[in-house]
């Protein structure tokens, strides 16, 4: 603790104790975040259902669990709309929602717009 006279009077200037306990608190804020966002789920919007259900594809558990790791990995790079290319097939997401909004074949890919990122997950 410092003292610091002036006019007479004492005036106490308490080191921050506080920073320590903030960057243990910090620490354990970033293991809270990456807990909560492991377990998040993607979302399929309707219409991406409607696709998939056009073309016939099914999605198991792994290959929404892959999904999920892949929007995780494009949110922490800052990424807001991407391109997802999976097996044969390419998904349309907002990684801000966590949601899938459309899904066709790699084959049906030629031109795609207002994306910022695309992954290819192996």
């Amino acid at each position: 603790m410092d003292i610091k006279i002036q006019n007479n009077y004492q005036i106490k200037n308490e080191v921050n104790k506080t920073k320590h306990s903030d960057t243990e608190n910090l620490n354990f804020k970033e293991i809270l975040n990456e807990t909560i966002k492991a377990n998040k789920e993607v979302n399929i919007s309707n219409h991406a259902l409607q696709r998939m259900n056009e073309r016939g594809v099914r999605l198991n558990s792994r290959d929404i669990e892959n999904l999920n790791t892949a929007i995780n990995k494009l949110e922490e790079k800052g990424a807001k709309e991407s391109l997802i290319l999976y097996k044969d097939l390419a998904f349309i997401a907002s990684i801000t929602n966590r949601t899938i909004i459309t899904s066709m074949n790699n084959s049906e890919v030629s031109i795609v717009t207002n994306i910022d990122s695309t992954m290819i997950v192996k």
